[in-house]
């Protein structure tokens, strides 16, 4: 019989920066009752809470817009729709995921460069008004569904915001090469938005879990510079500036406050627009639920391919396909907890999923240091999992169940 020991405190191995994880007694508490069979993530709604009004007071005059696709729960939206979040969606499905929770389509910035054109008519017959473009294609497809609405939508209601690229140095997760354009198409595309009488938007991302605030002072100026000069040059001033997400969850290296990255961005603005900056508008994801989740899941198997092996394989009944896709290319390192973590030497392991997938690998570059009396049936905890992990999860690969989820409501004060 395989016995499941009861995890103890949560301390995870990695460094002690003041910014890494740290589980709250909610959490604890939960995972402790051992009631739930794993893999699941369970969130604390105090900690997102606390998350969106940290960042929302470093950013000053800049409105909040969710990115619905870290985590759309319902729980969720719901508690930053009473807190007056507004909401980036990818897809007509996010949509009505905010529109459920109770955001306003006014709220809502249809934020993906690809749309269906059908797609776009279903958002502007919602109410949403601001839509994300990179191509000349695509601006057309909003042009295109705009006049076919001419008596019941006013052009200069809907903002055309045009997404520039950036290389996403200094992120872990860059989001560069698919998505934008460069800045002298972006002047031409900008200056046919206006000519078809739509209101005029930039948008950037400088890349997921963003650890240089810097990124987005070097973005700032090519905005100022290059693209709002030429355009009021020409007769035309951008309305909004969409300064995107990437502000980071903490993981296995420390990051920057809020406050240091909203002293970057505000004193940026202030650099580049003077008193004449455009509406500004941030999309965090990341920061606001990651670190609030924590998922457990069980050990499978320890083993070793060979007698002369220096390192473990340790299976996890979570893999790529059960929610933890951001760990291709070992790009998000999580911080791991175990029971053994005060009580056990550790030694190097590679972690993978249970699929049967050679692809299902989670690390094996970077060996984790896990304790040597890790054994099957143990439970561990695999922290700062709140983001991008329910929604990245298979429908049934393999006949393994999505990821559950549980989700910790708001304390009473």
């Amino acid at each position: 019989m395989v016995h499941r020991r009861c995890p103890g405190p949560l301390t995870a191995f990695v460094p002690t920066a003041s910014t890494l994880p740290a589980t709250t007694a909610r959490l604890e508490a939960f995972l402790a009752a051992e009631s739930v069979d794993t893999p699941f993530l369970v969130v604390d709604l105090d900690v997102v809470q606390e998350r969106y009004l940290r960042l929302a007071a470093a950013l000053g005059n800049a409105e909040l817009f969710y990115a619905v696709k870290a985590n759309p729960a319902p729980e969720i939206l719901e508690l930053l729709v009473r807190h007056g979040c507004q909401f980036d969606v990818a897809s007509p499905g996010e949509i009505d995921m905010a529109l459920a929770a109770g955001a306003d389509a006014a709220q809502l910035s249809y934020g993906n460069t690809m749309k269906k054109l059908r797609d776009i008519a279903y958002a502007m017959d919602r109410g949403v008004r601001y839509f994300a473009f990179d191509a000349l294609e695509e601006l057309d497809k909003i042009i295109e569904v705009l006049a076919a609405r001419r008596d019941t939508v006013d052009p200069g209601e809907v903002i055309a915001f045009c997404r520039i690229l950036c290389d996403g140095a200094g992120s872990d997760w860059p989001l560069s090469r698919k998505f934008g354009c460069d800045v002298d198409q972006a002047v031409e595309l900008l200056v046919r938005a206006a000519e078809a009488g739509l209101g005029l938007g930039v948008c950037f991302h400088v890349g997921s879990q963003q650890r240089n605030p810097h990124a987005w002072h070097d973005a700032l100026q090519v905005v100022a510079q290059q693209l709002c000069a030429p355009l009021a040059a020409a007769g035309h001033r951008l309305e909004a500036l969409n300064i995107g997400g990437g502000f980071p969850g903490s993981y296995l290296s420390g990051v920057p406050t809020p406050e240091e990255y909203g002293s970057v961005i505000l004193a940026a603005v202030r650099e580049f627009f003077g008193d004449h900056a455009p509406r500004l508008i941030a999309e965090p994801g990341r920061y606001l639920v990651a670190d609030a989740g924590v998922i457990q899941t069980e050990v499978v198997l320890v083993a070793r391919k060979s007698v002369h092996d220096q390192h473990r394989w340790v299976y996890l009944d979570i893999g790529l396909f059960g929610g933890l896709a951001e760990c291709l290319g070992e790009a998000i390192k999580y911080p791991i907890a175990t029971p053994y973590d005060a009580t056990s030497p550790v030694g190097p392991a590679v972690l993978a999923g249970p699929t049967c997938d050679s692809v299902d690998v989670l690390y094996e570059e970077y060996k984790y240091p896990l304790p040597l009396a890790l054994v099957a049936g143990d439970r561990i905890e695999l922290l700062s999992t709140g983001a991008y992990t329910t929604t990245y999860s298979a429908v049934a690969f393999n006949g393994f169940a999505p990821l559950a989820s549980y989700y910790l409501p708001v304390s009473e004060d």
